[in-house]
């Protein structure tokens, strides 16, 4: 690790020193009784060389100051003096000699052979505990030298030896100054203090309060804080001292503060803390000296000391109080499952239960109209105006006139017109119309749309109320040809391919509500009198029903509702029939927005096995409008059957978990969670209680 040196007052000794360099290979001046042994390093003001003492093999540092005139006599003086004030003091090198008549002077000190702090560097960081340690020691040896008035000025990682212990001890006090001196003292670039830096400075102990911080962040870093080889390189260029030091201060003052020692492994925050305060830029936000320091690293060891101590008092009843939670907790959710699944079951059951008799129900109302529509097909006076209507001539060339493809446009719209005026077919549309009951006649408020006669070949004849598709050919229509879907309009069956008995058609969109319709179809035949030949097929006789008011159970509320699926295959399976939203849309804009034909019930989404059933989604919540529908649904199914066949349409009857099973549940919850808050309470109370009284024990041993 390659720290800038201490910094001089002046060129001279910068030239002098680099002419040192080339004389290594002997020390200035033999010493009287001791054998040089090899040069140990150099300085700005000389060198130091290891010698051995001939008489008793004692190896020192003897530290020559190698040039007398360039500099100031009293350097030499002044390191002694401060030496002499700190014999004898553990963490201070030790002064053995001095040679004031030898040119040039030196004086003599302990050698200790593991070096310095910044050999130690050149390895990598310390570990934090390592450098805690010889951080406290740096500090105790400052703080009795501060208490004998000398203050370092100069504290770095190569002014710190280390003795066989790995212990610290304080060196080179060349720029030390007694408390009382006025004379400016200069450290090394970014270890020494911002306000250091000034040739007008007076000393303070704050400034080793600076480098103390910066020392311990070092030795945890590797670096001096703000310290980048660029920023080194360009003080170093700047040969005026004054604008040297000017850039400093001005560095160091506008600087963020420093955080790689934050980032440090195994740094906490109160130490991070006391780095930071030592090196605050503002002497006045710094420590006030190097007993501040050590009560605020004594305070932080207390708190360290104290941990165990807490943790030993907490951990009894903290293990406690898991072993206790763990088994209440077991129990609660124990609890909580077996009230889940028993509500579950019981919600399941209602909903099947809802299902069955909605499907029954919508069975029932679909054979009423079975029913209503085949006695109306069985009718003699319908039979005989059919048949009249077919004999008629008028009607005989008009069908022949509609039914050839050559018949142009125009032709075709005459003929439409003329049958639509026929007064066979009119007479025909006067009887119809007589046989249809009262209650089933359409009506706004009925849910059957409308009634109509179709002949053999799938032309409508008669239609209640009456309208435009008089004239209009629907063999394609499903309740026609008895086909799982509608065909294109120009599609024919063959001949002979017709329902046979009453059914259900594929449903279609309303034209005014866009709901779902469906047709309620029947054939009309006309028995022969020989029983071996067949009935003649007459056409067939419907009714078209929306199925949206075919059966009331579909708009009961939110929380528990029927939706009508058609389960058929065929383009239409999957698709919603009927659901509550619909009925807010009809009442809103008087129609069903045409985008819902698009929403299914896709097969995989049924719900037939018990995980679908107890976590069922609604189709329509994908929807924006369907928002209040995202939510957790309990759902049972069950299909609608008429003369027991399967309709194909499916009933869903869901539930809402959250508004039923999920209230219940977190009433319960709310129950036990207060119950079991007042014990954990309690329990913390008293955890704290003794924490308290450990802390207190443990402050009490701490001051002892």
């Amino acid at each position: 690790m390659n720290f800038d040196p201490t910094q001089t007052q002046g060129g001279m000794e910068r030239q002098f020193s680099r002419e040192m360099s080339l004389k290594r290979g002997s020390p200035p001046v033999q010493v009287p009784g001791y054998e040089p042994e090899r040069f140990l390093g150099m300085g700005a003001y000389g060198e130091v060389w290891v010698a051995v003492e001939r008489n008793t093999g004692r190896r020192v540092a003897i530290k020559f100051y190698a040039h007398r005139g360039g500099l100031d006599w009293s350097l030499l003086s002044r390191e002694v003096e401060k030496l002499a004030f700190l014999f004898a003091d553990r963490y201070v090198v030790q002064l053995l000699g001095v040679g004031w008549e030898s040119e040039p002077p030196y004086y003599m000190m302990e050698y200790l052979e593991r070096g310095s702090l910044a050999d130690r560097l050149q390895q990598g960081p310390l570990p934090v505990d390592e450098a805690v340690s010889l951080f406290r020691d740096v500090a105790v040896g400052l703080e009795h030298a501060h208490g004998k008035g000398v203050l370092h000025c100069d504290l770095k990682p190569a002014n710190i030896l280390l003795d066989q212990d790995n212990k610290p001890r304080l060196a080179d006090f060349g720029q030390s100054r007694l408390s009382h001196e006025q004379m400016p003292a200069l450290g090394t670039m970014f270890f020494m203090a911002p306000e250091q830096a000034d040739l007008e400075a007076i000393p303070d102990a704050r400034w080793d309060v600076y480098a103390l911080g910066a020392l311990l962040f070092c030795m945890l870093t590797g670096n001096p804080p703000h310290r980048d080889d660029k920023l080194a390189e360009e003080f170093e260029r700047t040969p005026d001292l004054t604008v040297r030091l000017q850039n400093y201060r001005r560095m160091i003052e506008k600087s963020p503060p420093a955080q790689a020692h934050r980032h440090t492994p195994g740094v906490d925050g109160l130490l991070a803390d006391i780095i930071d305060r030592c090196l605050e830029p503002n002497p006045k936000k710094r420590f006030a000296n190097v007993q501040a320091v050590l009560h605020a690293l004594n305070e932080r060891a207390l708190r360290r000391a104290r941990r165990p101590m807490m943790i030993l008092g907490a951990i009894g009843p903290t293990l406690l109080l898991a072993i206790v939670s763990w088994f209440a907790w077991q129990g609660f959710n124990g609890t909580l499952r077996e009230s889940d699944s028993a509500l579950r079951s019981q919600a399941l059951a209602s909903d099947k239960f809802a299902a069955r008799y909605v499907a029954r129900s919508a069975g029932v109302e679909l054979e009423r109209r079975y029913q209503i529509i085949e006695q109306t097909a069985a009718a003699d006076n319908l039979r005989e105006a059919l048949l009249k209507t077919y004999d008629d001539s008028q009607f005989k060339d008009l069908k022949k006139r509609l039914s050839d493809p050559k018949t142009s446009k125009d032709d075709r719209k005459a003929a439409v017109d003329q049958l639509r005026e026929n007064a066979a077919r009119q007479k025909l549309q006067k009887q119809f119309s007589s046989l249809i009951p009262p209650s089933l006649r359409p009506r706004d408020e009925e849910e059957v749309a409308s009634w109509f006669l179709c002949d053999e070949q799938g032309l409508s004849l008669a239609r209640v109320p009456q309208g435009r598709t008089v004239g209009v050919n629907y063999a394609w229509r499903s309740f026609f040809s008895g086909r799982p879907n509608d065909e294109s309009e120009d599609w024919r069956p063959e001949p002979g391919a017709h329902i046979s008995k009453t059914t259900l058609s594929a449903v279609f969109r309303s034209q005014a509500t866009s709901r779902w319709v469906v047709a309620i179809s029947t054939p009309i035949f006309l028995k022969s009198d020989d029983e071996k030949t067949p009935p003649r097929f007459l056409g067939v006789l419907g009714m078209t029903v929306e199925v949206g008011r075919l059966i009331d159970f579909l708009r009961s509320g939110d929380k528990q509702f029927a939706v009508l699926i058609d389960n058929r295959d065929g383009d239409n399976k999957g698709v919603i029939l009927q659901h509550p939203l619909f009925d807010r849309f009809v009442e809103k804009q008087g129609q069903v927005p045409d985008r819902f034909k698009n929403y299914r019930l896709k097969p995989e989404d049924v719900p037939e096995d018990q995980a679908r059933k107890e976590r069922y989604r609604d189709p329509l919540a994908a929807d924006a409008e369907g928002e209040a529908y995202d939510r957790h649904w309990m759902a049972e199914t069950e299909t609608v059957t008429v003369r027991g066949e399967k309709t194909g349409w499916i009933i869903v009857v869901q539930q809402a978990y959250d508004a039923t099973i999920g209230a219940t549940l977190e009433t319960l919850t709310r129950g036990l969670v207060r119950s079991g808050l007042a014990a954990l309470g309690s329990i913390v109370v008293l955890m704290i209680g003794i924490w308290i009284w450990a802390i207190r024990m443990t402050s009490k041993r701490m001051d002892g």
